[in-house]
């Protein structure tokens, strides 16, 4: 699947200067995270699997 066809979110916190943002997305079995200043599909993308990002969501929360 391309970077381009997935529903790529970033945090409500993040604002629109351009700064140092990440953008994540939902796939079928992992949850990809990006650098929102390079969305471009051959940009790194970090793959992890949904019990880790909510391990570090819970963490983060905390």
């Amino acid at each position: 699947m391309s970077a381009d066809a997935l529903q790529w979110f970033k945090s409500t916190y993040s604002g629109d200067e351009g700064g140092e943002c990440v953008e994540v997305a939902a796939c079928s079995h992992f949850i990809l995270i990006r650098d929102s200043k390079n969305p471009a599909d051959d940009g790194p993308i970090l793959r992890i699997e949904p019990a880790t990002w909510t391990a570090f969501t819970k963490f983060a929360a905390r």
